[in-house]
């Protein structure tokens, strides 16, 4: 088991930044993949952003791609997306998830491949 918290949420004006952090406690973290995901009110659970066991791999979707950036330190536990130029459109509550891989450089990018989530952080975007 991992337990997961987000932090790092809040309201943001177009073109701003945020960090956000999502700290695990549990089983050793370094053998999970990690994820970000969002919703939307009415929205399906998107992906955002994924980063391996290693860190040296990452995956964005397209909407965040240049803008985002995903990042984890093992020895903290801890996994951090970093938003810049952000939109309206990243309004959403967002979550952070983790799944055991059997390979350091493995990361997964869909909802139903992870098995632990966050509760998630509001992030709002006004224009």
């Amino acid at each position: 088991q991992v337990q997961l918290v987000e932090s790092g949420g809040g309201l943001v004006q177009a073109g701003g930044s945020l960090r956000l952090s999502c700290a695990a406690s549990g089983r050793t973290f370094s053998r999970y993949a990690m994820g970000w995901f969002r919703q939307a009110p009415g929205k399906e659970r998107e992906f955002v952003a994924t980063i391996s066991w290693s860190g040296g791999r990452t995956y964005y979707a397209d909407p965040v791609q240049g803008r985002f950036t995903i990042s984890r330190d093992n020895a903290k536990s801890t996994t951090y997306l970093q938003m810049n130029s952000l939109k309206p459109e990243d309004t959403a509550v967002y979550l952070c998830a983790a799944v055991v891989v059997s390979n350091s450089e493995y990361y997964r990018t869909r909802t139903y491949e992870y098995d632990y989530w966050g509760q998630g952080t509001q992030v709002t975007v006004s224009s």
